[in-house]
């Protein structure tokens, strides 16, 4: 399994969901939709999430 790091290809806002959709082997467009669902009904919690990944998350490093 690789390493997860931010999409810089499948990218909305951040590149959470597509760096995650890509380690787990998922479409982005799920990831994209669970999100939203655990926004709605966790009152934000999903955005803190996302926001505390994006921090977290590290960009992928250049190839060489």
């Amino acid at each position: 399994m690789d390493k997860l790091y931010l999409s810089e290809t499948d990218r909305k806002i951040g590149g959470v969901c597509g760096g995650l959709g890509a380690y787990f082997n998922k479409d982005s467009t799920l990831i994209r939709i669970l999100f939203i669902l655990v926004i709605l009904f966790s009152f934000g919690f999903g955005v803190l999430a996302y926001l505390a990944m994006w921090l977290v998350i590290p960009k992928k490093p250049p190839t060489a």
